[in-house]
């Protein structure tokens, strides 16, 4: 196999070249099977002689040991919008979950776009990650665009269409924090008992249509507002006390007629749950009503089994999740509770009330529908240190009564 390196562009025609022209080679790798003529590979812009050999004896060996690869001159930016496609495709994931990974494509793109797949080196890709970090970008965010430009160049390489993954060794220059930011960051807001009882007793009073029901059953099964919103009657049982958790609500636009029900977050999130029977009777009481309202208007009802729907305009059709957030705003300022709290926080506050009544943190992960959630184990954590605290400082108590 024939291959020479020459200086390309050189003016001075010197031995020792002074006019700066890089060195380049040219190797032949076969012969065109439809024209008969031969086919030619060749690479520039080294330094020096060496480096133009070294890289020509490198791919010689790859062309010989049957490992050749023609880089693909597809750009970036081309090849990003064919592998969302194959990876919806080929994973059956969510709406949602292709919503996030093309935000992700989106980061990238001011960087990468109009980069040939095999252009981009490590020290491009690192250079992005590190000036979206500049920009202030979150950690988490950081990570999931780290973690969709890994998966894109892995197909890359896997079609054969670069050699090297640039995203390899590339990292996420974390933040440095104080201990305030981690003391406020690890444990995230939740309700003391007493100001759930607050919370919901201000639904029961002065809430809407269906207010007390929605927070009753966030607050006594954590679950999530979008698997609230996806419930169906034929969920719940009401001999066994049992909700159970199959599917969630998804409505990017907000357009009441356009929603979509998709599986849950995870495989875990597929659950039975049991429920009190104060939940139990408050569901049925909804349930004569709402039966009462089908029939006043049977022939607008969208009747698909739904527990939370609308009354009004498109009736039977299931509430929004923006209106889940909405109604609590409202309720924690009547209440005078904390307004930067959410349906989520229903969510944690469930968490650290059966930490406090000492439910073991292996049967509240199943409870919601997690696997391995730092979230939760955090929040168990800091209530059940609190009643190791509380138990100390009872003992000492008892101890010093007896010495008076």
């Amino acid at each position: 196999m024939k291959g020479h390196v020459y200086r390309r562009g050189c003016t001075c025609k010197k031995r020792k070249c002074t006019c700066g022209a890089k060195y380049t080679f040219v190797v032949d790798i076969g012969t065109d099977p439809k024209t008969g003529k031969r086919k030619q590979k060749s690479k520039g812009g080294f330094k020096t002689k060496q480096e133009a050999e070294l890289a020509l004896a490198s791919l010689i060996h790859d062309i010989q040991a049957g490992t050749f690869i023609k880089e693909s001159e597809e750009l970036f930016k081309d090849f990003a919008k064919s592998w969302l496609v194959i990876y919806a495709e080929t994973n059956l994931v969510k709406p949602g979950t292709i919503r996030v990974r093309q935000h992700e494509i989106n980061n990238l793109l001011p960087y990468l776009a109009n980069l040939k797949l095999k252009h981009i080196n490590r020290e491009t890709y690192q250079n992005a990650l590190n000036d979206l970090k500049e920009k202030g970008y979150a950690d988490n965010t950081l990570s999931g665009i780290h973690r969709t430009g890994r998966m894109i160049f892995r197909k890359a390489i896997e079609m054969e269409k670069i050699k090297r993954d640039p995203t390899e060794f590339a990292y996420i220059r974390k933040t440095k924090k104080s201990v305030e930011d981690l003391e406020a960051n690890e444990i995230p807001k939740y309700l003391e008992k007493e100001e759930l009882n607050l919370l919901l007793q201000t639904a029961k009073e002065k809430g809407l249509f269906l207010d007390h029901l929605m927070f009753l059953i966030l607050s006594f099964t954590g679950i999530r507002v979008g698997e609230l919103v996806a419930l169906k009657w034929r969920d719940v049982d009401f001999n066994q006390h049992t909700i159970r958790i199959t599917k969630t609500y998804y409505n990017p636009t907000n357009n009441t007629l356009k929603y979509q029900l998709v599986p849950p977050k995870t495989k875990k999130s597929k659950r039975t749950i049991s429920i009190d029977e104060e939940v139990i009777v408050h569901l049925k009481r909804h349930l004569a009503l709402q039966n009462k309202i089908k029939m006043k208007k049977r022939n607008m009802y969208h009747d698909e089994d739904f527990i939370f729907t609308k009354k009004e305009r498109h009736p039977g059709y299931p509430i929004l999740i923006k209106v889940v957030e909405t109604r609590m705003k409202r309720l924690l300022k009547i209440a005078q509770l904390n307004e930067d709290l959410t349906p989520h926080s229903l969510r944690h506050t469930h968490t650290s009330l059966l930490a406090e009544a000492n439910v073991n943190l292996e049967i509240i992960m199943e409870r919601l529908g997690h696997t391995d959630d730092q979230t939760t184990k955090n929040i168990y954590l800091h209530v059940t240190q609190e009643m190791k605290k509380e138990a100390s400082q009872k003992f000492g108590e008892l101890m010093r009564s007896l010495k008076k």
